[in-house]
């Protein structure tokens, strides 16, 4: 079985107590006070730790196995992967408006259940920060390809999404294995309130989690206001964008994944290592102005499917 890729903040009622602690108004939205992005605290870094080799050995050896396997695509699927206006429907809504995680559920328990479609309304301003183990011709390469990325998402969703030095609401963290264990600091700044064993999800990652994205939401469970996405700096080259392209684009509201999804980077089955034209789809979808932030799957169906049908070319 392939590796989870993502992790995501439960909905509920530890969602609504982590809203508590970042100033939600009454009226269910207050923008909450920006990240100041407090630094992490690290010993010198002279060489490569034992731990951290040994990540980059079987990260490495991940990707070649994968590779072999012909998953990690990037070429956004063809003629053996088609989808139509109902697919596309279909994997929107079962992207968008359901969690990978059950809130009834203690802990992060993979189950899924039925939630509403979650999304920002406020400017997507996201802050690169890097481990001391990262060098800075590196941190050069990443900024660059991240700062890219977000203004062609920033293009498909028409939202405002772009790099910040400061004052931002998303961080992206890549650093070493020794590094992320020394996060504490950097979560409880960035998401105050984080239960334990969420924060443990970061500090004590596992192998089997490439990389997380958590996001913290509003009173109502819907407007996305703050996000943190955690990507090892052991991973290729390759691994590490595919973990860039989901955590980000899950980071602005495409939450769940689907091994029904496909061609599509949503998917745990690691086929697509980059979004696919599908994928694009899905996010001008979920910025349509037909659509709105707590629509249930009953509310949103009837103009997702319009949305689809218009498209892929076909009418409304």
């Amino acid at each position: 079985m392939a590796p989870d890729i993502a992790l995501k903040l439960l909905q509920g009622a530890a969602l609504t107590a982590l809203c508590l602690l970042v100033a939600c108004g009454s009226d269910g939205f207050t923008a909450p006070p920006l990240v100041r992005l407090p630094p992490v605290v690290m010993p010198p870094v002279t060489a490569e730790t034992a731990s951290s080799a040994a990540e980059r050995v079987y990260y490495a050896q991940t990707q070649e196995t994968l590779l072999a396997s012909g998953l990690l695509r990037t070429d956004g699927g063809g003629a053996d992967a088609p989808f139509d206006a109902d697919r596309l429907a279909t994997n929107f809504l079962k992207i968008a408006l359901y969690d990978e995680y059950d809130p009834a559920l203690n802990g992060l328990v993979q189950q899924e259940s039925a939630s509403t479609l979650g999304r920002w309304v406020q400017p997507v301003r996201v802050s690169v920060q890097f481990g001391l183990s990262v060098s800075v011709q590196a941190q050069a390469t990443e900024r660059a390809r991240i700062g890219s990325y977000l203004t062609w998402l920033s293009g498909l969703t028409g939202h405002p999404i772009g790099l910040a030095d400061r004052r931002a609401n998303f961080v992206v963290y890549i650093g070493s294995v020794d590094e992320r264990r020394a996060l504490s600091p950097l979560i409880a700044e960035v998401l105050p309130g984080l239960p334990d064993d969420m924060m443990r999800g970061v500090t004590q990652m596992g192998r089997a989690n490439f990389c997380l994205v958590y996001v913290n939401s509003d009173a109502s469970g819907v407007v996305k206001e703050r996000a943190l996405a955690v990507i090892p700096s052991e991973l290729p080259d390759l691994m590490r964008l595919m973990c860039l392209q989901e955590e980000l684009a899950q980071g602005l509201g495409l939450g769940n994944d689907s091994r029904q999804a496909r061609p599509s980077i949503f998917n745990d089955d690691n086929e697509f290592a980059t979004l696919t034209p599908q994928d694009e789809l899905m996010l001008k979808m979920l910025y349509a102005p037909e659509l709105r932030p707590g629509m249930s799957d009953a509310e949103a169906r009837p103009i997702v499917k319009s949305l689809a049908s218009r498209l892929m070319g076909g009418e409304t």
